[in-house]
């Protein structure tokens, strides 16, 4: 149930993140989710995208400083405290959260978060347990 996340250091200057998504239109390669943190010198670009060893190598090929990292991908309910029914479930089982950013499952129209968590597969499970729907790679891309 882990979906690989693509990580980019983007130098915060213009046109940057242009060339970035460049290489990745050239390659046909789809972002399907992402969020930017940004400083005062970079970026730190974190997206869902199909291919994500490909993208990765591609953009390191580039120059650009690219990681894999794995997150949970999570259903929420939509309805008002659809979001902290699973923050809830995960502060009673002691599971920290250190991001998340959400996009839209165009095939089922369901608002889904990605979260990187303290532990992966606790979170997996007691997610479960409780009826969250959680999503795996290829239903997302």
């Amino acid at each position: 149930m882990l979906v690989k996340q693509m990580s980019v250091f983007v130098e915060n200057t213009t046109g940057k993140l242009e060339e970035l998504t460049k290489i990745l239109a050239d390659n046909n390669i789809d972002i399907k989710a992402c969020t930017i943190a940004d400083t005062v010198d970079f970026g730190i670009l974190r997206c869902i995208v199909e291919e994500p060893d490909k993208a990765t190598r591609i953009l390191r090929e580039k120059g650009f400083t690219a990681s894999i990292t794995e997150v949970i991908a999570v259903s929420l309910e939509d309805k008002p405290g659809g979001f902290h029914k699973v923050l809830k479930i995960l502060a009673d089982e002691d599971i920290g959260v250190d991001y998340v950013y959400s996009t839209i499952n165009s095939d089922e129209g369901e608002a889904v978060i990605m979260m990187k968590v303290k532990d992966h597969q606790k979170a997996i499970d007691v997610l479960s347990k409780k009826g969250v729907k959680l999503f795996c790679m290829p239903e997302l891309v």
